[in-house]
């Protein structure tokens, strides 16, 4: 499936089960089935930007009748807490599904006639996420045309207007001949994952997120996310997060000059999302939006009933079809062990995704690149 030209590849069969808790699944998945992640993101079967879900029937959350299903996602460079784009393909896909064996859950959902909508609980390794799938009127299909939903786990700002300082120049040479400032102010904001957020005015890119040289961008956003994590590792935890739910995990650079508003919003961002090892998100990115709310609420510059658009490069240049739509769904309090409060919010983000086909892979023994590659 994709959502604004991301992929979801949905693994539902053929994967080894898994033990313990959600996040005890995901490590056991790194420590002794690495390989297949590789073998389903890397070439030649996937690209360097593609993006994985592997369905896990049996959580914790589940066992408690709060979840009604797990997801581990996975990329080119290993795992991560969450994926918006891939909740709202996840959302669709999970409704249309009929094989218990794949969801067994499916007929437990909770269908609301007066709205067609179905309501379903997803258990990400950030937490629970609360998905809203419209449906055609009897509930036993998904209405692709209309979009999918999702409520995040609380988020909120651990940084406004922090000074970064900046030391590598290289990349900065080949974007402007002034070469890089000595800092660049940031923001760093958790959505379900952490991000450092960056304006176009900090980058000196005068023309904003157009005509962009992808490679520069790519080198830059991976020096400011290296000097994030060896200058502000504080920054991205929190107390109330375990150890393996921390760490910063994108950069996004942001545009608030060129992009339109949808109908029925108030505002509009242009962003380019890069994460892990520098892939490019193509849709808006889910948990980078609920980041961006959260940041904007943080700094006092949105209320809780405006409803905003994003953008990604893709939306953009397809006259904003593809962006994704997002609000305050609630002002919460995250609570630490210790008793600390930390205002946060939940965000709601709706986004439309397709179909592409089904893939069946194989592997063979005797295959020297089996294991997958990237250029």
């Amino acid at each position: 499936m994709h959502t604004c030209g991301e992929p979801t590849r949905i693994v539902t069969k053929g994967y080894p089960k898994l033990q313990g808790t959600l996040l005890e699944q995901r490590r056991q998945a790194k420590e002794q089935y690495d390989d297949l992640r590789r073998r389903l993101m890397l070439e030649p079967r996937g690209h360097a930007d593609m993006y994985g879900a592997i369905l896990i029937q049996e959580t914790e959350l589940v066992s408690s009748n709060e979840a009604d299903i797990g997801v581990l996602f996975c990329h080119c460079e290993g795992y991560s807490q969450m994926c918006g784009h891939g909740t709202i393909a996840l959302g669709r896909f999970l409704v249309d599904t009929d094989d218990l064996a794949i969801f067994p859950r499916r007929r437990h959902l909770r269908f609301n006639a007066a709205d067609r909508t179905v309501s379903l609980n997803l258990h990400a390794p950030c937490g629970l996420v609360r998905v809203i799938i419209p449906t055609i009127s009897d509930g036993s299909k998904a209405d692709g045309s209309r979009p999918v939903s999702f409520i995040s786990v609380p988020s909120f700002a651990t940084a406004l207007g922090r000074s970064l300082p900046i030391k590598e120049k290289d990349a900065w040479l080949a974007l402007s001949k002034k070469g890089p400032p000595h800092a660049v102010t940031i923001d760093i904001a958790y959505g379900g994952a952490f991000y450092a957020l960056v304006s176009v005015e900090e980058l000196g890119l005068q023309d904003g997120l157009q005509d962009l040289d992808l490679d520069t961008m790519k080198k830059i956003a991976m020096v400011i996310k290296q000097t994030v994590i060896e200058t502000y590792p504080d920054l991205c935890q929190h107390q109330s997060l375990s150890p393996d739910q921390c760490g910063l995990y994108s950069v996004i650079i942001t545009d608030k000059r060129n992009s339109r508003p949808s109908q029925e919003t108030v505002g509009a961002e242009l962003g380019l999302c890069l994460f892990a090892d520098g892939q490019i998100d193509r849709s808006p990115t889910g948990s980078g939006v609920t980041a961006r709310v959260a940041a904007a609420y943080g700094a006092g510059e949105r209320k809780t009933t405006d409803r905003w658009t994003y953008h990604s490069l893709v939306s953009h240049a397809n006259n904003g079809s593809g962006a994704f739509i997002a609000s305050i769904a609630k002002e919460v309090t995250v609570t630490t062990a210790a008793g600390n409060t930390t205002p946060a919010v939940t965000v709601s983000v709706e986004g439309l995704a397709f179909y592409l086909g089904k893939s069946s892979f194989i592997s063979e023994r005797q295959d020297p690149l089996r294991h997958g590659f990237l250029l």
